[in-house]
């Protein structure tokens, strides 16, 4: 159901495009110049997104999502009305959109189809709103009135996007749409404010003083994205460190190759099913990347690594040591507090330790069921191990959530296990 609604959005963003460039094609361009100066802004604004790979995820176009929206909010230049519509509004996104993504896509780096997807759809929902309104002549009003109707129309785009961004999310991942509109939401709070913002802020000042309001107002924007690849760029570096602080004990033998890594893939694929905010599943991934560290601190090693068998009191000493050693590295306080607690009874330990305590049991027990240090495809029998330890070892919810990532193949996909 959810991938059929996806391909529905793909499919109405794809019909629009090609509807919007044909019109526009065969029609002309009205008002060429203003056409040409938002398009130049929505494809600088593309061009200047990084992508970092990974799992930091793709980067926002703040300045290219600015601009769309301005361009469909816009209803006059320089005092003069406009009359472009909805359709040329649209032609223009798509055709700037596509010219910035060109660069990216040549190195192998593009965004999703889904991002053009959300784009269009989004810039249609905002233009069909506001343009035939503004065509009928006085209908939105002018000063304050226009100003109001139009924040009322961009906190009704924001959430339209964040529905579209849901459903799409929900297609390709199959994680409940509840959650993930929740984190679409919550996103739209933070740089979607000042997008929105600034969309709005265009369109009123090209009304006012004319195209010259655009770079002049651009600027801000444009900083605030150059930001983000500087943030993107520390959050990769600070990961890098930490993921080779993880592998410290791999290196020395306490742990198979790749555990820690496997442990943190479906631990954050386990706490996505429980609804985690970013935010809690960034330090989950962080506790979990480094959950064996304590194992340094042992002068005999455990044998293969698996801590999940081993006496409460030594397990939780193991657990206090690698929460030292956290501590030592720099790491969010929270992330260490995650490591120290993972061995304490379930019910006394935050969700991020529970997650990371039934993951890497899953994980031990399965490589000691297969009688190798790794087990990619998983083991019922693991699962069923854990499932008679609900209640007292392992938070039911978390091992049912845990095995519904586990039937849907999600681990496959997200455990990211480099050679070597």
């Amino acid at each position: 159901m959810r991938g059929a609604v996806a391909r529905g959005v793909r499919a109405a963003a794809v019909l629009l495009a090609l509807a919007a460039l044909a019109h526009t094609l065969w029609h002309g361009l009205a008002e060429s110049g203003t056409a040409l100066a938002f398009g130049a802004l929505i494809a600088l604004g593309e061009l200047a997104r990084r992508d970092p790979g990974g799992l930091a995820g793709p980067q926002p176009a703040p300045l290219g999502a600015a601009g769309a929206l301005a361009y469909a909010l816009l209803g006059q230049n320089a005092g003069l009305p406009t009359r472009h519509g909805v359709l040329q509004t649209l032609a223009v996104v798509v055709a700037a959109a596509l010219a910035g993504i060109v660069p990216h896509v040549a190195r192998g780096r593009g965004p999703a189809a889904d991002h053009l997807a959300r784009r269009v759809l989004t810039v249609a929902f905002a233009a069909v709103c506001f343009q035939p309104l503004h065509a009928a002549g006085g209908a939105v009003g002018q000063g304050p009135g226009l100003a109001l109707f139009l924040v009322l129309l961009l906190g009704l785009t924001a959430l339209c996007d964040a529905v579209l961004a849901a459903a799409l999310a929900g297609g390709r991942t199959g994680r409940p749409y509840g959650h993930l509109l929740r984190d679409e939401l919550r996103a739209r709070l933070g740089i979607g404010s000042a997008i929105g913002a600034t969309g709005v802020v265009m369109a009123l000042g090209v009304a006012v003083a004319g195209l010259w309001a655009v770079p002049v107002l651009s600027v801000p924007l444009l900083l605030t994205q150059l930001s983000f690849h500087r943030i993107t760029a520390i959050r990769t570096t600070y990961r890098q460190t930490i993921t080779s602080l993880a592998r410290a004990t791999e290196i020395a033998g306490y742990t198979p190759p790749g555990h820690s890594r496997r442990v943190a893939a479906l631990s954050c694929a386990v706490g996505r099913e429980l609804g985690l905010s970013q935010r809690e599943l960034t330090v989950l991934e962080y506790a979990a990347l480094m959950h064996d560290i304590g194992q340094l601190s042992l002068v005999d090693p455990v044998p293969d690594g698996a801590t999940a068998g081993l006496p409460a009191a030594e397990a939780r000493r193991i657990a206090g040591l690698g929460g030292e050693v956290a501590r030592q590295t720099g790491v969010p306080a929270e992330v260490a507090e995650v490591v120290e607690r993972q061995a304490d009874p379930y019910r006394e330990q935050p969700v991020p330790a529970r997650i990371v305590r039934a993951v890497n049991a899953y994980e031990d027990l399965a490589a000691r069921l297969a009688g190798a240090g790794r087990h990619p495809g998983g083991s019922l029998e693991a699962l069923e191990q854990l499932r008679l330890g609900t209640g007292r070892d392992y938070q039911p919810e978390v091992v049912e959530c845990l095995a519904r990532v586990l039937a849907r193949g999600e681990r496959a996909r997200v455990v990211p296990v480099p050679p070597g």
